[in-house]
């Protein structure tokens, strides 16, 4: 089964040069059916990335621009009315997909960002009377730019849970670069081909759920998240004034499901410490709310979960 993921990669890596922890994040997010958040500045290949992904896979892809003026039936679709027929039609949005890239998420209303992850986790979208189960698999990658900040709505905590993943993707090193810019000035790229089918996905998905997680790597995780809650009974009191709120539920239940994936994308079916601590921070960041004392000293999540992983007794 791993080699039909490294096909996937392999075809990706036809049009998309490096960025490999961000392949390995959407395959993540896309195995364990959750969604992923990607910050990034503009050029990075995010787009081209989930297309790719798509194509490889056979599955749909949608693309929604967000925008201040953007509205939820611009995402979910909406009644309309057919003055020929005297009656009422719907009209699907981009959610009916699956893969939706939803770019620059922050830009967009709290109404439209509220009612996409809505759907995000009940996976059906009501229109008038009628509610339409969403095909699977289903996921969203969204993405947002840390650069500008005029014009911009600030993802609550809440909604920033519902995201399995963030990710944050940075510029390819000099080599890659070259790679890319001799690939665009050229303009030729290899066609894409499928190279999963929908059934060996459900297969893959399956063994997945199967693979082993020993009770002493599962109390590990539970550890660490509970850390990030009570750093003081983990001889961490030097994180106590940094953190406001730690990591919530799902991310013990997001953890439980990720280093399941991550062993799989290693070529192993049992997971170990190792496979905690590479997604550890990909999962909490973004869960961990920090106070004014740790962002007036500069302090990231990304330094609390790197203290905590260092700090929290490996079985």
């Amino acid at each position: 089964m791993i080699s039909k993921i490294q096909a996937i990669k392999k075809e990706v890596s036809k049009v998309v040069v490096g960025q490999e922890k961000m392949i390995d994040g959407l395959l993540i997010a896309l195995l364990c059916e959750g969604h992923i958040l990607i910050e990034g500045v503009p050029g990075l290949a995010k787009t081209t990335t989930v297309n790719a992904l798509a194509k490889s896979l056979g599955l749909h892809f949608k693309r929604a621009q967000f925008t201040p003026d953007l509205l939820p039936s611009d995402i979910l679709g909406a009644e309309i009315y057919d003055p020929k027929n005297n009656s009422f039609k719907i009209k699907k949005g981009p959610i009916f997909t699956n893969l939706l890239l939803a770019d620059e998420i922050n830009r967009a209303p709290a109404k439209v960002q509220s009612a996409l992850l809505e759907v995000m986790q009940e996976k059906q979208v009501t229109l008038g009377d009628t509610t339409f189960a969403l095909e699977l698999p289903f996921f969203v990658m969204a993405t947002q730019n840390p650069v500008e900040q005029e014009g911009v709505y600030q993802l609550p905590e809440a909604q920033l849970d519902r995201f399995m993943l963030k990710l944050i993707v940075d510029y390819n090193t000099k080599a890659e670069e070259l790679e890319i810019a001799r690939r665009m000035s050229s303009g030729i790229f290899e066609e894409i081909q499928a190279v999963l089918s929908h059934e060996e996905l459900i297969e893959i998905k399956k063994f997945i759920k199967a693979i082993h997680v020993d009770t002493e790597v599962e109390e590990y995780i539970i550890e660490l998240v509970n850390a990030t809650r009570k750093p003081e009974q983990y001889n961490l009191k030097e994180l106590k004034n940094y953190i406001q709120f730690g990591a919530s539920p799902r991310v013990s239940i997001d953890m439980f499901k990720a280093v399941k994936a991550m062993a799989f994308l290693r070529g192993k079916d049992f997971v170990t410490p190792v496979d905690v601590a590479y997604i550890a921070k990909e999962i909490m960041r973004h869960r961990i709310v920090l106070t004014y004392e740790a962002e007036a000293e500069g302090i990231t999540t990304d330094q609390i979960i790197q203290k905590v992983l260092e700090t929290v007794a490996i079985p």
